[in-house]
């Protein structure tokens, strides 16, 4: 097991032994859902709703190390946890509370990562919508790695959640986008 799906599950694990609610996003997700490729972080959604950010944030902190000055401030200030697992390697624990976060750990399934590493990743429609959303270079071509290998993806959800977060960031123009790659490989 390499020191990413290492790194994951000690975060995981610690996460899970709290009774937290979270899922798997970002780059390892993509290895299942999307074209496989290297990543150098792990990416988690931990729900924690607003203004119960402080216990999660301490806890979290009281386990792994922050990768930036004042870390607690920070991860108050932004809902991320920038650690380090033990093995060194980079962990984002987003803190999660919209709508569309909490339907989307809820909606999560177990993946077998690695040969006995069970986690809860996000769907492959969620995966899309994080990665449409986020809108940078490489999240498109994760969007369309997935659109490209998921054939059964529910069309109708995405474009309904990634328009109402849209919505929120006065970006309209991220839904064409994906509605013209949903298109583009149906």
């Amino acid at each position: 097991m390499n020191a990413v799906f290492e790194a994951t599950r000690e975060v995981c694990e610690f996460l899970a032994a709290q009774g937290w609610r979270f899922c798997v996003i970002g780059g390892l997700a993509v290895q299942r859902w999307g074209e496989p490729r290297t990543t150098l972080d792990a990416d988690i959604t931990l729900l924690a709703d607003w203004g119960e950010e402080e216990r999660y944030v301490r806890a979290v902190l009281a386990r792994f190390a922050p990768r930036v000055p004042n870390g607690h401030a920070f991860a108050l200030e932004h809902r991320v946890l920038l650690v380090a697992a033990t093995n060194g390697r980079p962990v984002d624990v987003a803190l999660g509370a919209l709508p569309f976060e909490v339907a989307m750990v809820q909606r999560s399934v177990p993946i077998e990562f690695a040969p006995g590493l069970i986690l809860p990743c996000c769907t492959a429609e969620d995966l899309f919508v994080l990665k449409a959303f986020a809108s940078r270079p490489r999240d498109w071509l994760d969007v369309e790695s997935i659109a490209v290998r998921m054939t059964t993806l529910d069309r109708r959800r995405i474009l309904a959640d990634l328009t109402e977060l849209c919505e929120l960031k006065e970006a309209p123009e991220i839904v064409d986008r994906a509605r013209q790659l949903l298109e583009k490989h149906r």
